[in-house]
């Protein structure tokens, strides 16, 4: 599946790529072999003025891949030929030429596409080709697509084939012509899209694909209330299986546990029964019948059903449209290997809500599907809304360095056709899904009284990242990410951003960066953060004016984050950590095909590992009472030779914590970052080890190397003991932090993930205190103590 997009052709920006295609050998009957890059600015520029003729660039999932110009015949050379008329329409196409292998099937998405967007317009009742009367292969092209060849005719430079085709005698593919067919060109972007989908949008929900989906949620919620402790698996006598009784229904299944009380279930070895018979394992009469057990509020078990139905929905699509093999992967690039992510969160059952998402919002914007998105931007008023800046940015270099200055004028000039002085506004990017489902209608009174003014879409394509609010910029990698603000409900919140709350977020940054950037420990084991310089909030709206705290407050802000590519050294391979728990639908983990790809042992590899991710933050920790929220998505890794050899950490206005009190921190807190710090008990601290990096992800790394026979699992927690240790006896200077810390201690409090989420869907915990909120259950044994 493929997503194709028209956009006019900007020759400043597109003048060299157009140059080389068009004077590529294999575009001979372009007839611009011999022109100069001059030759060409000046051609296009041309047929951008002639208000007769367009040219558009085309792009395949996000890559410039052809060419493409529109015209009115009559005012072409085909003019005053009898066999054209009104209503036809001229159509020129070149492919560019391919940059490695040629991509089957290519030409035939690019063509259908190109026709789809001239018959866009129902004015157009025909198309007209005239391709050289030589070029054989584009001939049996159009042929096949349905159009008829008339005659040849002389024309400037060859002989033509004069060829038509009509809507009635297009032979247009039935993934075209299907009634869900998105295609769409607006008056503010001028952008054509074509999304190749499937005729039934929701063909992943069959019986064989739903059952797979169905038995992975059952399994991972067996495995994760059994080590939450919410439920107890008991042997089933005489056999190698477990039993759960929930309520009418008992489960029976395989499982392999290992440290941690952690349950790998296999989703086959699942039998259910109930009243006597068997039945098919679904999560979510399984959650209805635990939900005493559970704990879950009577009020608030719906949202959570949905939730699951979300995740399972999620579940089959992925299984049918995005099976990635991991081989496929081993070296793939930073964005293909975000987009091929399946579990969601690794502990959280419900972890694709997505409550506000239809299913073309779900096609359009969810990470897995891989289609980029263009952000969308709002011209704020600067009285009623904040900006945040980093201390080494200004608001200047802020636009300059995100938005084009053709893209910046288009704004302007919006604002001035509506009588408005750009000045008296700041411009903040959003999610188109918000724009049209929120803001144009919550905020509508902000809007009509130009507090709020849409300005359309940007020119860059976006990657949604498994955060799904954040976004990766595909067409300018180099540019931040960008996290917007997005009210739907995912994994107990909705997933909003706080003006109030972001006012200090690039202060903290700043602050968690000159701490990180200045530490030789952390310098020597490749650690590094990723700041957040920017942030944005709207607060002229009647939800700040009179309204307490509320999710319609956190409804119109952004963030912009540094981008890992211009950091990450030639020859490196970034990848989301989360990767490092993934196995794709035939159960292939990626981590164990990195180790097998890469020069070292598996025992090595972890070492490597681990010292790039757990050591410096256990140094974070002793050095300056200072933690982070180290979960998957949270970090990035950097491979050599499919090694990890450094990290970056990112997310860090939201999730970072000093726990020292006041005066007890080595280094100074600026007034602006004091909110950072908490007051914990010194057994909680230690959690943000014992709970966030060995329970929330070693346990998963340390047991799919176990069950794939890579490295056994004892030595593994080994190896993270030593990483400890090692770190310990190279700074002396910190024994008494490490003793107060305390992390080879035999025990620590075992803290549970979707307890929370249980007891409150709508709202795991305060955000403003965090600690508070945890939910406890009894200890777990320490794997890493001695």
């Amino acid at each position: 599946m493929r997503t194709v997009t028209l956009e006019p052709v900007d020759v400043e920006r597109d003048l060299d790529l157009l140059h080389a295609w068009v004077t590529h050998p294999r575009s001979a009957y372009w007839m611009m072999q011999d022109a100069s890059r001059d030759d060409v600015g000046r051609e296009y520029a041309g047929i951008l003025a002639n208000p007769h003729h367009d040219a558009w660039l085309g792009r395949v999932d996000g890559r410039p891949v052809f060419l493409a110009e529109t015209y009115d015949p009559a005012h072409s050379p085909l003019a005053g030929l009898p066999e054209v008329g009104d209503g036809d329409l001229g159509m020129h196409l070149l492919v560019a030429p391919p940059a490695g292998s040629p991509v089957r099937g290519l030409t035939t998405t690019v063509f259908d596409a190109v026709m789809a967007h001239c018959f866009a317009d129902p004015a157009v009742r025909r198309v007209v080709v005239d391709p050289d009367a030589r070029n054989e292969r584009i001939r049996a092209k159009n042929v096949a697509a349905g159009f008829v060849e008339v005659r040849e005719v002389a024309l400037p430079g060859k002989t033509a084939v004069l060829s038509v085709c009509s809507r009635d005698d297009w032979n247009a593919p039935d993934l075209v012509r299907a009634p869900t067919e998105c295609a769409v060109r607006t008056a503010e972007t001028q952008q054509f899209r074509l999304v190749r989908d499937h005729a039934d949008p929701a063909d992943h929900l069959t019986p064989e694909l739903m059952d797979r989906a169905q038995r992975h949620l059952v399994a991972k919620a067996l495995g994760e209330f059994a080590h939450e402790r919410l439920l107890a698996p008991t042997p089933v006598p005489g056999e190698e299986r477990w039993r759960v009784v929930a309520g009418p229904s008992s489960y029976t299944f395989t499982a392999t546990r290992h440290l941690l009380d952690h349950w790998v279930v296999d989703p086959v070895s699942i039998e259910r029964t109930r009243d006597g018979g068997t039945t098919a394992p679904d999560a979510q009469e399984l959650i209805a019948e635990l939900a005493p057990t559970l704990g879950i509020p009577d009020q608030l078990l719906p949202t959570y059903l949905e939730e699951i139905a979300a995740t399972l929905a999620a579940g089959a699509w992925k299984l049918r449209h995005r099976a990635v093999p991991v081989a496929d992967l081993v070296d793939a690039g930073y964005q293909e290997i975000e987009s091929a992510m399946t579990e969601g969160h690794p502990a959280f059952v419900a972890n694709n809500g997505r409550i506000g998402f239809g299913l073309d919002d779900y096609r359009a914007y969810a990470p897995e599907t891989g289609r980029p998105v263009r952000l969308h931007w709002l011209a704020a008023r600067r009285a009623l809304t904040h900006l945040s800046l980093a201390a080494d940015a200004t608001e200047a270099e802020l636009y300059d360095g995100e938005l084009a200055p053709g893209v910046r004028d288009r704004f302007a000039g919006r604002l001035r056709a509506l009588g408005l002085d750009p000045a008296d506004y700041l411009f903040v990017p959003v999610h188109p899904w918000q724009w049209q489902h929120k803001l144009a209608i919550t905020f509508a009174p902000d809007v009509a009284r130009r507090d709020l003014v849409h300005l359309g879409a940007g020119d860059d394509d976006h990657r949604p990242q498994q955060s799904i609010r954040t976004f990766f910029n595909a067409s300018r990698p180099e540019r931040h990410y960008v996290k917007t603000a997005l009210a739907i409900q995912n994994m107990g919140f909705v997933r909003g951003l706080s003006p109030a709350y972001m006012v200090a977020t690039p202060a903290i940054n700043d602050w968690v960066a000159s701490v990180v950037e200045a530490d030789d420990e952390l310098r020597a084991c490749g650690f590094e953060v990723l700041r957040e310089r920017a942030a944005i909030g709207y607060t002229g709206d009647a939800f700040h004016r009179v309204a307490g705290p509320s999710p319609y407050r956190k409804m119109i802000a952004a963030l912009w984050r540094e981008s890992p590519v211009p950091r990450t050294p030639a020859g490196e391979q970034l990848t989301t950590m989360a990767a490092l728990l993934h196995r794709d639908a035939d159960g292939d983990a990626l981590v164990t095909a990195w180790i097998k790809a890469s020069p070292v042992d598996a025992a090595t590899w972890v070492r490597g590992y681990l010292r790039a991710y757990l050591r410096p933050l256990v140094h974070c920790l002793h050095a300056y009472d200072l933690a982070f929220m180290p979960h998957g998505e949270n970090l990035l890794l950097r491979l050599r030779d499919h090694v990890p050899v450094g990290a970056f950490m990112k997310d860090i206005g939201e999730e970072v914590v000093v726990m020292a009190p006041p005066g007890g921190l080595s280094l100074p807190l600026p007034a602006e970052v004091e909110r950072i710090r908490g007051s914990f008990p010194d057994d909680v601290k230690a959690l943000a080890v014992h709970t966030d990096i060995l329970d929330g992800v070693l346990r998963f790394v340390a047991a799919i190397l176990d069950d794939d026979g890579m490295l056994p699992a004892a030595e593994f927690w080994a190896i993270a003991r030593e990483t400890i240790e090692q770190h310990a006896a190279d700074h002396p200077e910190l024994v008494e932090a490490a003793r107060r810390y305390d992390l080879l201690r035999p025990e620590f409090r075992h803290s549970c993930l979707n307890r929370l989420q249980l007891r409150n869907t709508l709202q795991m915990v305060d955000l403003t205190d965090q600690a508070e909120s945890l939910i406890f259950a009894g200890t777990l044994r320490n794997p890493v103590a001695p």
